[in-house]
């Protein structure tokens, strides 16, 4: 034994490192889940490499196509691949169970009969469209051809198949007469009208009372607003997947390595940027508004053909060649300000904006003030708007900042945010020519893979010892979520995961998730409340119907004004005359319009519509409650029903309308398919 002891050791640690090797390679992770199926449809697999497969094959077909797919895009395209693949297997059961057959015999007429597929008929057709039949039957005989006629029979099958259960679907679904005809109105029929309307709006709230039977009534009146679903509220962790420190220096460097060859290289810059960057070469003007703040800084001080940066930008890290400095027609200024908001009362708002500048007339540093007292978002970077042009601001707000001196600061001025204190601090008429290479700062593969170790330690922790204790203690930041049902697609703050949804539902409250991708990164989820189906209860939600309540009953005051105006004017008086009884009355007159569409500066008012549609030429009609006014209309002017017309285009209005109502049932039958179907979707398993 002794003699074998030193063979024993060598062994076993051997055997200890390559385990060490492999774990940390996480090959053992990847051998372990290749043998597993990422997902199942009623009970029926689908395995990791045929989904893998799919998902390349798909890909490259869209590459084909012109369109790349990039790697922010994958998540997104994974999950339309996913979803056409559990379509297609619950269409294909389907297709079992009403036994839908597809015989040789029909495949071979599908392809070989008077009108072969239109995508194979194209490649024996000249200029002139004559098709070489003879050609085409050749073609299809030749041997050498056996793959792709088994491709294109494969696929004819399909069509075929998929066309005999849309026939089966289809069946029930048709287009009355009576439609066809409602639909010609709509689009054919057009009109114009004057019309008195009374804005809600303009009457008073004292005006207004509601009282708590007047809540209750509404509660009761619309209880299907307040229904809600089961419903689960998730707080979570997310680990955002973003280049480091380390991936962004990896890029700058390379391109500080680039810029200095450049500085010497007699080789042209162009040249450089066809080698370098990932966006083909171009020669830019720029404005100063559209530069980021470090480019800004640089190209300002750089001589005309000298070499700056690499500098951080939007588009990602940038070399700049800087071709030449050229005045703009359009002047742009830069600068700061402090806010007060306006709050209704206008004299205190006042007040507090000229003790706020008499305390930077006493010396008070301007950007500490902005900070600790303006009232937007500028505050935090001292009240900095930076650089914009003519049209970008409210007026006087622009005219303040274009006839202001640098430096100076101005006296409060109003607009209809509210009071604005204003310093200028640069003006620039300077557009700047370049030549650039640009280099994206993506996240590297380490980074990437730490930041999901990060997640699913923090996962293993967190179901250990508690998942907002484990938060705290390693400061990350703990967020709720807002309720979502169980058919939601999406997670507010989160983002598309199906997964995750399914999740939170097959699991309680305290219970802690693994890592889930989501768009942004990585998730680890703690289940915090589960919401039973029912009905809101009316104290929680009264505060919020009260203003739901005002609005009805001002609008119900809107029409008893209407009928006195109505009552006033008759069916041809003088409009005006709404004024002695309301002055807020709005007397105006609409474009032409369809009961189809929008009424200009009305919007979809279908009460206004179809009233306006029956109603007698140049007379007032009674009051009408729109959903945003009421209102007393006159038509001028309605085209005649024109039966010819409506004969000539009946059968494109039917097929219009059968082809929509077939794709809209189409839809609600496969979305009650997926909902009926068990759906096992473990991709999370295998995909960072």
């Amino acid at each position: 034994m002794r003699s074998l002891a030193p063979w024993f050791i060598i062994t076993v640690g051997g055997l200890f490192v390559l385990f060490m090797v492999l774990s940390d390679s996480r090959v053992l992770d990847f051998t372990r889940t290749q043998s597993q199926n990422v997902g199942s449809v009623d009970g029926e697999d689908i395995s990791y490499q045929d989904y893998s497969n799919t998902v390349e094959r798909l890909r490259k077909q869209q590459e084909q196509a012109g369109q790349q797919i990039t790697e922010e895009q994958m998540d997104y395209f994974r999950d339309q691949v996913w979803d056409m693949m559990v379509t297609q297997k619950l269409l294909d059961k389907k297709i079992k169970e009403y036994g839908i057959i597809v015989t040789d015999d029909e495949v071979r007429e599908a392809i070989m009969g008077p009108n072969p597929p239109a995508d194979i008929r194209q490649q024996f057709t000249d200029s002139t469209g004559y098709f070489n039949r003879q050609a085409f039957e050749t073609a299809m005989r030749d041997p050498r051809n056996k793959d792709i006629l088994i491709t294109i029979e494969e696929r004819e099958r399909q069509r075929l198949t998929q066309q005999k259960l849309q026939n089966i679907l289809f069946a029930s679904v048709t287009v009355s007469e009576n439609e066809a005809y409602e639909n010609f109105i709509k689009q054919n029929i057009k009109m114009k009208a004057q019309y008195i309307a009374i804005d809600p709006n303009t009457i008073p709230d004292s005006e207004i009372k509601v009282s708590n039977e007047d809540l209750k009534k509404y509660y009761d009146e619309h209880a299907d607003e307040f229904k809600i679903e089961n419903q689960r509220k998730i707080k979570y962790v997310i680990f955002n997947r973003l280049p480091s420190q380390g991936d962004t220096l990896l890029v700058k460097k390379n391109l500080e390595s680039i810029a200095a060859k450049l500085k010497v290289d007699t080789t042209s810059f162009k040249t450089y940027v066809q080698m370098y960057s990932e966006q083909p070469y171009k020669k830019d003007t720029v404005s100063i508004t559209t530069l980021a703040p470090e480019a800004r800084e640089v190209l300002s001080k750089a001589n005309k053909g000298e070499i700056v940066g690499p500098v951080s930008t939007w588009e990602g890290m940038v070399i700049y060649k800087l071709i030449d400095k050229v005045s703009s027609k359009n002047e742009m200024v830069r600068a700061s300000h402090i806010l007060v908001r306006s709050s209704g009362n206008d004299a205190e708002d006042k007040k507090k904006i000229d003790e706020i500048y008499n305390e930077l007339m006493k010396g008070a540093n301007f950007e500490a003030v902005a900070r600790a007292k303006s009232q937007d978002g500028s505050a935090p970077q001292g009240g900095d708007l930076g650089w914009f042009g003519k049209g970008q601001m409210v007026k006087p707000f622009e005219d303040a900042c274009f006839s202001g001196k640098i430096g100076v600061i101005q006296k409060p001025i109003k607009t209809q945010f509210g009071y604005h204190i204003i310093k200028v601090t640069g003006r620039s008429n300077q557009n700047f020519v370049v030549e650039k290479i640009v280099n994206k700062v993506t996240i590297s593969a380490t980074t990437a893979d730490k930041i999901y170790q990060d997640a699913a330690d923090f996962a293993y922790i967190a179901k250990e010892n508690g998942f907002e204790s484990e938060a705290k203690l390693l400061k990350y930041n703990v967020i709720e979520a807002p309720p979502f049902n169980e058919e939601a697609a999406a997670i507010a703050g989160v983002g598309i995961n199906k997964a995750l949804v399914k999740w939170a539902f097959d699991n309680g409250v305290g219970d802690i998730s693994d890592v889930f991708r989501v768009p942004s990164g990585y998730v680890v989820a703690m289940v915090s409340e589960i919401i039973k189906a029912g009905v809101k209860p009316f104290d929680e939600v009264k505060e919020s119907i009260r203003s739901n309540v005002i609005r009805t009953k001002k609008l119900d005051k809107a029409l008893e004004i209407a009928k006195k105006i109505k009552s006033q004017i008759g069916d041809n008086g003088d409009p005006q005359a709404a004024l002695s009884i309301w002055p807020s009355a709005k007397i105006d007159t609409t474009n032409e319009f369809t009961t189809n569409g929008s009424i200009a500066k009305l919007g979809r008012e279908f009460a206004f519509s179809e009233v306006a549609l029956k109603a007698d030429l140049n007379k007032w009609t009674n009051p009408v409650k729109g959903s945003n006014n009421a209102y007393i209309i006159k038509v001028t002017y309605r085209t005649k029903y024109d039966p010819q017309l409506f004969a000539f285009q009946k059968e494109g209005i039917k097929k219009e309308l059968i082809n929509n109502k077939r794709n809209i049932y189409l839809g609600q039958w496969v979305e009650q398919l997926k909902k009926e179907a068990k759906i096992v979707d473990n991709r999370y398993l295998f995909f960072r």
